[in-house]
């Protein structure tokens, strides 16, 4: 996500007012805020759903409406997403 210079602030506010609800919405297992190193207003989220039907759920949710509808006003470019498969994991 690529965020207004003067709305980075805001973004985060909105983050941390709803990441608790956003991780305990059922079927999210893990939820991460992430920063560019070389461009600040770039953000990326990274959260693990139990499968696809719960990231379903927390799409078509209220919380999601309220969050997305604060959210996209702060956005300097049009949002990308993706939603993929692990294929390895090394802990």
């Amino acid at each position: 996500m690529d965020f207004k210079s003067d709305k980075i602030v805001d973004f985060i506010e909105i983050f941390n007012s709803h990441k608790t609800k956003i991780r305990a919405f059922a079927g999210c297992q893990f939820l991460e805020l992430y920063q560019d190193k070389n461009n600040p207003n770039i953000f990326f989220t990274y959260s693990f759903w139990e499968g696809e039907q719960a990231l379903k759920n927390y799409r078509n949710s209220e919380l999601f409406v309220q969050v997305w509808s604060q959210t996209k006003l702060l956005f300097n470019n049009k949002p990308e997403a993706w939603s993929v498969d692990k294929v390895a994991s090394l802990n």
